[in-house]
């Protein structure tokens, strides 16, 4: 499972779709900080989709899900990151992030990302390198450094 996907460039025409991945995924973690709005959802993806960097991330012809690696001047930002249920704890995030940090480190950038408190991604990231720089009272702003 965890060989067979690729990245792919994100068109308008996947911003419908992706949306509702999002959705799904981030919905009940969303009504935990009583912060889920269909509404605000869609604004803030919105907000980024267009931003350069956001990658789709395909096995087979299927969009299973996308992430954003924004390369800046001093760092990269990930965010973005949803996968299809069907492939939570498989590994296939685990794959992913390794290129991703590998793709960091030999951009010599380190990257940074935020974090819903009390998600099941804040033990995910931290096992992968990363370290909590601040937090507040929605979400915690994480970092790793260049390797």
């Amino acid at each position: 499972m965890t060989s067979a996907w690729r990245f792919g460039a994100a068109s308008e025409a996947d911003f419908e779709p992706l949306l509702a991945l999002r959705i799904d995924v981030m919905r009940e973690h969303l009504e935990r900080v009583f912060r889920y709005d269909p509404e605000r959802a869609r604004r803030v993806f919105r907000e980024h989709f267009h931003e350069p960097g956001l990658r789709l991330i395909l096995a087979g012809d299927a969009t299973i899900g996308c992430v954003g690696f924004r390369v800046g001047a001093g760092e990269i930002r990930l965010d973005s990151f949803y996968l299809d249920r069907r492939h939570h704890n498989t590994g296939l995030g685990t794959a992913i992030l390794k290129v991703l940090l590998a793709e960091a480190d030999a951009l010599g950038l380190p990257m940074r990302l935020e974090v819903l408190n009390g998600s099941k991604a804040d033990r995910f990231y931290l096992r992968h390198g990363f370290v909590k720089l601040s937090e507040d009272t929605i979400e915690g702003t994480y970092e790793r450094a260049v390797r």
